[in-house]
């Protein structure tokens, strides 16, 4: 559903459906009774402003029925952050697409505590595009290529390729040489196939019985003098983009990719330690341009510090 509010600040406007029925006379009763014990003042002062307005784009006040209106936006009020010590690389610009280096710990999209610090929000204001949309998802604490929409009448052929898994992505990780205790060895390349799931409400990814629904291609690289350990370059290339895959299917084979606070083991949270990122690399993606009709490719510049040890 398009909404009726413009982009500002590099954030979309938040939309809020209204209940059918209930105890409320109005938009503004049911906000406060969501929100009121937050900041009742602010959500009186917004309607006062007119700051709150329905689909058609008018705004609501405080007399406002409940029932007009099955959806509200607004925009939120938010926090400040921090900027984080990381850089957005452009590797690719023109009317319809924007292809980037996403740096290790920005997050794709604004969520959680994450908001200006995103590479969304961040690129839509460097760049004055309040229409660009990421096309795919990195996890903030996997670095490499993303490609962005910039037109949102072509958006609709490259979701298209997407949706029929016609894009090629290619990953690099930092990994031990050899299994760890407990697994055995494994002959690569190899493939990974099983049924992962993950709830909203639980952090992380898990491995199911059940049909696969995940399979990711792994090959060796090189291995290398790691310090303590040998270690090694992978190339992963996923079938498929199942949250977490990637990291869950490396530590599935007790190959737990290098700085993974997740996988195999669950670390206690800590502060970002931007000298350890996590060793997970989109290094390319590939496909066949609908607008052009051409194969094209697009690969990082950014290299694994572990990949090039000292």
């Amino acid at each position: 559903m398009q909404s009726p509010l413009p982009v500002r600040d590099g954030v979309n406007a938040t939309r809020l459906r209204l209940p059918d029925e209930g105890p409320w006379d109005t938009a503004m009763d049911y906000m406060m009774h969501r929100w009121g014990h937050i900041d009742p003042q602010g959500i009186e002062d917004r309607f006062d402003a007119g700051e709150i307005v329905g689909e058609s784009g008018a705004p609501l006040d405080r007399r406002t029925p409940l029932q007009e209106h099955t959806f509200i936006w607004y925009y939120r009020t938010l926090p400040p952050e921090t900027r984080m010590p990381v850089e957005i690389s452009i590797l690719h610009q023109d009317e319809h697409l924007l292809v980037v280096d996403k740096p290790h710990f920005l997050p794709t999209t604004p969520g959680g505590t994450y908001i200006q610090e995103s590479a969304l929000v961040r690129l839509r204001n460097q760049l004055d595009l309040p229409d660009l949309v990421p096309m795919h998802r990195l996890d903030r604490m996997t670095a490499g290529v993303l490609l962005l929409s910039t037109n949102p009448e072509t958006r609709g052929k490259y979701q298209v390729l997407f949706e029929k898994r016609q894009v090629q992505k290619e990953y690099e990780c930092v990994s031990a040489a050899a299994p760890a205790a407990g697994f055995p060895a494994v002959e690569l390349p190899a493939v990974v196939r099983n049924r992962m799931t993950k709830s909203r409400s639980y952090l992380l990814a898990e491995v199911i019985d059940g049909e696969p629904n995940a399979e990711t291609r792994i090959e060796l690289l090189r291995t290398f003098d790691g310090g303590m350990a040998r270690r090694a370059l992978y190339r992963l290339e996923p079938h498929t983009g199942k949250t977490h895959q990637l990291r869950v299917h490396m530590a599935s084979l007790g190959l737990g990719i290098v700085n993974d606070a997740f996988y195999p083991e669950l670390l206690d949270k800590a502060p970002d330690d931007y000298s350890k990122p996590l060793q997970l690399l989109a290094r390319g993606i590939r496909f066949v341009d609908p607008i052009t009709g051409r194969a094209v490719e697009y690969r990082s510049g950014l290299e694994l510090d572990e990949a090039h040890p000292a």
